[in-house]
């Protein structure tokens, strides 16, 4: 029963970081929206592994490349790469205490943007530099935040034999 309460949390948030991220923000707040669906399929990768795929990774990309007008399989090509290095290494990260891990979590976001940034500028786009790495540092702050909620309830959540 947990399991499956379990999945259904983590398609219930996957489907809610797509709205979040196709949501329209106030000029003044725009650059502080952290990437929704790269920092919730982290979390889910870090702490669920095997519950979705890469190619849950790339289908997500793909909507949200859809969804926010950019490159198709831009995000697809970002969210699979750190999806996979974080599904590659999680049980060597899931050892790390909670700052170790936002480091890495600000890591792997910092790699999603550069994806993004190279990818960006192959096709000649610009994207003002604010809103290309104030993302990951807000994103981390939100992967920290449903860290201590999640992680606090798999605490105290009795033991069952």
């Amino acid at each position: 029963m947990a399991a499956r309460r379990q999945w259904w949390a983590s398609i219930l948030s996957l489907v809610a970081t797509l709205a979040l991220a196709s949501v329209p923000l106030p000029d003044m707040i725009a650059p502080l929206r952290p990437d929704w669906v790269a920092v919730v399929l982290l979390y889910w990768s870090l702490m669920a592994p095997r519950h979705f795929s890469l190619m849950t990774a790339f289908w997500m990309g793909i909507a949200l490349d859809t969804l926010t007008g950019a490159l198709l399989g831009q995000n697809a090509l970002a969210l699979l790469v750190i999806v996979y290095l974080a599904d590659k290494f999680h049980l060597r990260l899931r050892v790390f205490p909670l700052s170790q891990l936002a480091i890495t979590v600000l890591l792997l976001l910092g790699l999603y943007e550069f994806i993004l940034f190279w990818i960006d500028g192959m096709a000649g786009r610009t994207v003002p530099l604010i809103e290309r790495w104030l993302p990951p540092l807000t994103g981390t702050l939100v992967w920290c935040a449903m860290y201590m909620l999640f992680d606090r309830r798999e605490r105290e959540a009795p033991a069952r034999l």
